[in-house]
């Protein structure tokens, strides 16, 4: 599933492209693409501009203009697994996995929704006063995210020691803080010396401060170079992958050295999924929490 640094990217190409045009027709040809939407996603966009695009975490959104006027609601997207969000000419071959399609009333590059497994959405919904700015109501429960103004570094200190549950658990936790996915957890956990199950209440101040700024470098690093991909589901809007997957220090290097002290990487279950770290700089701590 494409995380923070990806979908940003996936922003920024929507901000260039998109971002500004008034749409002259949406093709729904899936309709799990658009199971949460409530109405006629096709009605609620025609005739309308796409402002600026927004991200919080890992959901995407662009505010919809009438007249050049702020209509209260957003065009939200979230690529789920295997959703990609392309530009492309109107005139170029019909992707397999097409779920919807937007043409512009300027009659340049339209954008595509295609995903594989259509577990990501697109829906258009009100706009509401949310943590620290205004968002799509459904996501108003979801924190802001590291790279956001809106983040608050002493706030989330105090909820985290809260938590009394495990470093990773928590960093997962959208309503704590949204947009940290598998991978980069496990990035930033070998960055900040933490094993994944350390427990949250265990962290000094001056440690937490370490692991966001671990948190943000590594995020920072992988938008500098496009996110991860490790297959071909992950693209931009031009449908070019991006590289951080060979800067990893820890991800998916299960037997390969610790890039800092050589000690084989070890992987272990987490919640259904996999975890990494190095037994030498991340010990697991006696009083680990799952």
């Amino acid at each position: 599933m494409p995380e923070l640094p990806e979908v940003e990217v996936v922003r920024a190409g929507l901000q260039n492209w998109v971002a500004g045009r008034t749409v002259a027709a949406a093709e729904v040809l899936h309709p799990r693409a658009v199971r949460r939407n409530v109405g006629d996603l096709s009605a609620q966009l025609k005739d309308r501009t796409l402002a600026s695009a927004e991200r919080r975490g890992k959901y995407l959104w662009l505010p919809l203009l009438d007249g050049g006027r702020e209509a209260g609601e957003a065009l939200i997207a979230h690529l789920g697994m295997s959703g990609q969000l392309l530009v492309v000419d109107p005139m170029s071959p019909v992707e397999k996995h097409l779920r919807v399609r937007l043409g512009f009333t300027d009659g340049g590059l339209e954008l595509r929704f295609v995903d594989q497994r259509t577990f990501g959405h697109l829906l258009v919904a009100p706009m509401t006063a949310g943590k620290g700015r205004s968002v799509p109501e459904p996501i108003a429960h979801i924190a802001a995210d590291p790279l956001e103004d809106a983040f608050d570094d002493a706030e989330f200190a105090v909820r985290l020691r809260l938590r009394r549950t495990g470093i990773k658990r928590a960093l997962l936790d959208q309503s704590l803080i949204s947009g940290v996915g598998n991978i980069y957890a496990d990035e930033a956990l070998w960055r900040a010396r933490l094993h994944w199950a350390r427990p949250t209440e265990t962290l000094t101040r001056p440690k937490i401060a370490e692991l966001l700024a671990a948190v943000r470098a590594v995020m920072t690093e992988a938008l500098g170079q496009g996110g991860t991909s490790f297959d071909s589901l992950y693209v931009n809007v031009n449908g070019e992958s991006g590289y951080f997957d060979r800067s990893l220090a820890v991800y998916g290097r299960r037997d390969e050295p610790c890039r800092r002290c050589g000690t084989p990487i070890r992987r272990e279950a987490f919640m259904n999924r996999s975890s990494y770290s190095c037994p030498k700089c991340q010990p697991r701590p006696g009083n680990a929490r799952p």
